[in-house]
């Protein structure tokens, strides 16, 4: 069960800074790690569990902080972008919408590797945490202008049904892994792969069914008549459909991913390494398994 986002976000930035400071101290311990790859999501607008048709690209930057030689807590942001269009799937060509959304998340967790990395150059690990996103769907409607499309309430948001605003902001739960590649003790190649279990179904501003067109119109204007359906626009021009049309799945949330390929850096070299302890020698794994 989420829990409120402001709360979240207080415990999660006390959080960090509590590690952040504590650590400071015990620099041979945290490791900086920056990230590139792509990303994208599975939703109304994009049926496959995981692909890369439509992906876009995702950045990140965070901190690995060693509990011990196979255990870290995480902690990081990230910034990326989601976007897919009913023109590229034949699931629902029809409809015709499409939407694009950047991503910006704040994530906490541990992180295990399965093998030691000092003793095998060669590990995969596995992660799990939570997050706090935020997001903002868009369309480029028929002028070719950007259109934000919370603030309309395609599906009768404010008035229809009960249905309210959705937030633009969120909770997730990180789950994934990857490999690691020990290029030396302080240095790590590593290529993940991470998905987020959202608390929202609008991610892609799609969940549920049509509002009444002529209801929608009077309540919250022709820009979301406009681009609640845009199966006019194709040709030949299909009409708005009647009331309670599927217009999305509500019973299963949106999820997005990202995939691709980190370095972490040891902010203090530990020149320990390689003295007992079990420890690589001169700083070099010892072997691939």
């Amino acid at each position: 069960m989420f829990i409120s986002l402001t709360r979240s976000m207080r415990y999660f930035f006390l959080t960090t800074l509590f590690l952040a400071f504590s650590c400071f101290a015990m620099a041979q311990n945290l490791h900086l790690t920056v990230f590139g790859g792509s990303s994208n999501y599975q939703g109304d607008l994009q049926g496959r569990r995981f692909t890369f048709n439509q992906a876009k690209g995702a950045l990140g930057v965070g901190v690995l902080y060693e509990i011990s030689d196979k255990l870290f807590i995480r902690a990081g942001f990230t910034y990326a972008k989601v976007a897919a269009d009913d023109k590229k799937s034949p699931l629902n060509a029809t409809r015709n919408l499409s939407f694009s959304s950047p991503v910006s998340e704040l994530h906490l967790g541990l992180e295990y590797d399965l093998f030691n990395n000092y003793e095998h150059s060669f590990t995969p690990f596995i992660f799990a945490g939570i997050a706090t996103f935020g997001f903002n769907p868009s369309a480029i409607d028929i002028l070719g202008n950007k259109v934000n499309l919370q603030p309309l309430g395609t599906e009768g948001q404010g008035f229809y049904l009960g249905r309210e605003k959705y937030s633009l902001r969120g909770m997730a739960i990180p789950i994934g892994g990857g490999v690691k590649l020990a290029l030396s003790d302080d240095i790590h190649l590593r290529f993940e792969t991470g998905l987020r279990i959202l608390s929202t179904d609008y991610l892609d501003d799609v969940s549920t069914t049509l509002a009444d067109k002529n209801l929608l119109l009077t309540n919250n204007g022709q820009k979301a008549v406009d681009l609640a359906f845009r199966g006019n626009e194709l040709k030949p021009a299909l009409t708005y459909p009647g009331a309670g049309a599927k217009r999305g799945n509500p019973k299963v949330k949106d999820y997005y991913y990202f995939t691709g390929l980190g370095l972490s850096f040891r902010l203090s070299p530990k020149y320990d390494r390689g003295y007992g302890g079990g420890k690589s020698q001169l700083g070099c794994p010892k072997s691939v398994f």
